[in-house]
């Protein structure tokens, strides 16, 4: 479907359309983006759900699929550069408010944990050091990485143009698909709580248009995660890392 090449100017549209500006399209490539999106954030993650609990193939295995297409669409489009995606930095600042938001969050999680789960408090880094180790290490390669190229860099190139002025919308629909994305872990605090940090993940690309920003990010609270005593939640018991 053909789309134009003017692209758009206003400051919130470029935000969430990505790295690089993007062109404006015809009310029928609108159209197929919102049914693509739709089938590969809500479909998707409903038959990689099916395939793991019913048919019990392991879930790298059933997102390989989506990854692949994902990767394939990235590489064909050009208006996309990884290069200029990877090589996009964050300010002092924004560092600075990426600590201070886990540093707030990290304390509240912590004292709930410990008041209201006190026999979970800590479980891995005390009970199976082995285990949190590998996960510390393996996380932000293993999960972080695909995850922010998925939900973050190839949401926002791809479909931040069907948003236009309303980058809010972005924002928040980013989050309840993210949440839906972990529906195969099969716990409530899983889909709901990567709703809310899914927003919180999806803001900060918005804002700074920074893969690493949101890498970081994300990593810190997957470490909270399974530091803290709430890795059971989350954990959907991959190749090596057997929870029990």
């Amino acid at each position: 479907m053909s789309e134009a090449a003017s692209a758009p100017s206003d400051a919130g549209v470029l935000r969430a359309g990505g790295t690089l500006s993007l062109p404006e399209l015809t009310p029928a490539a609108r159209t197929w983006r919102w049914i693509e999106m739709a089938l590969l954030f809500l479909v998707a993650p409903l038959a990689v759900d099916y395939a793991v609990h019913t048919e019990r193939v392991p879930v790298f295995i059933a997102l390989l699929p989506v990854l692949l297409l994902v990767a394939i669409f990235l590489l064909l489009d050009r208006t996309f550069s990884f290069r200029r995606e990877l090589s996009r930095g964050f300010s002092i600042g924004q560092l600075v408010s990426i600590l201070a938001v886990f540093a707030l969050g990290c304390s509240l999680v912590a004292a709930y944990v410990h008041e209201y789960l006190p026999g979970q408090f800590l479980e891995l880094p005390r009970n199976r050091p082995e285990v949190w180790e590998r996960i510390m290490l393996l996380y932000p390669l293993m999960s972080v990485l695909a995850q922010e190229l998925l939900y973050r860099t190839f949401y926002f190139h791809r479909y931040g143009v069907l948003f236009r002025h309303v980058w809010w919308a972005a924002i928040l629909i980013n989050g309840v698909l993210f949440g839906i994305g972990h529906i195969v872990i099969g716990t409530p605090l899983a889909i709901y709580g990567t709703m809310a940090a899914g927003v919180l993940f999806a803001w900060r690309y918005a804002m700074t248009r920074s893969f690493w920003a949101v890498f970081i990010e994300h990593t810190l609270w997957g470490w909270l995660v399974f530091t803290i005593g709430l890795g059971r939640y989350f954990f959907t018991g991959v190749g090596i890392l057997t929870w029990r």
